[in-house]
């Protein structure tokens, strides 16, 4: 249910989403265009754009909505501000060709997905500059990428609830809460994976984390 069907949002809301997620969009592409060289970083893309979108096919019924993994917090770690576009492109191709989301809720479930992606690179970003005067560098990249991935999860989950409850109180309020309670888990899980899969990358090739300009290249 984190992927949004057409006929299920209000008109204001679906333009809210739209107009929201075009902005974002054009402002990350300015911002890195701005930064460096775009071209450079389409490898990187088309991977993470690949992982978020086969982990957000996979998805479990339980009761009137589903869960699934989404990846969006280790997006945003890896490709920084580039997140957002790379999870409008998944969330694009997953629609057009296994109708997973709808055509006309690709703008909100963008911004859903990618403001939360935006938010753990910020997260991961700030708390791994300053954790690292406190603790080990390792130990530091564990805590902020587990807390940037189950933060990405928790957001995508309330901006889901809030989008449903602002089209009908009524109808979506229950299934909102149980939206909630059942990625849970799945919060829990993506804190442990992010935060792991950023201590190795840390570890191997510590130029992949952090998106265009990043401080560790």
């Amino acid at each position: 249910m984190v992927h949004i069907s057409d006929g299920i949002l209000s008109l204001p809301v679906l333009a809210a989403g739209w107009a929201i997620t075009i902005a974002l969009i054009a402002v990350a592409l300015w911002w890195s265009k701005r930064r460096g060289n775009v071209e450079e970083e389409i490898p990187k893309l088309s991977v993470m754009t690949a992982a978020f979108f086969v982990a957000s096919l996979i998805h479990i019924p339980v009761g009137p909505t589903c869960v699934h993994f989404m990846l969006n917090g280790l997006v945003g770690v890896i490709l920084g501000i580039l997140a957002y576009p790379a999870i409008f492109i998944g969330l694009v191709l997953q629609a057009v060709l296994f109708q997973h989301g709808g055509i006309t809720t690709i703008g909100v479930n963008t911004v859903n997905m990618g403001v939360g992606a935006l938010i753990a690179f910020a997260i991961f970003r700030v708390g791994s500059m300053y954790g690292s005067l406190v603790v080990r560098k390792e130990l530091s990249a564990w805590i902020f990428g587990a807390l940037a991935g189950g933060v990405a999860v928790f957001l995508t989950v309330i901006f889901t609830a809030v989008s449903l409850i602002l089209t009908s109180r009524e109808a979506f309020f229950a299934v909102a809460i149980t939206l909630m309670l059942a990625h849970i888990p799945i919060m829990i899980i993506e804190a442990i994976v992010t935060g792991s899969i950023v201590v190795f990358l840390l570890k191997v090739k510590p130029e992949l984390i952090g998106g265009l300009g990043d401080d560790n290249k």
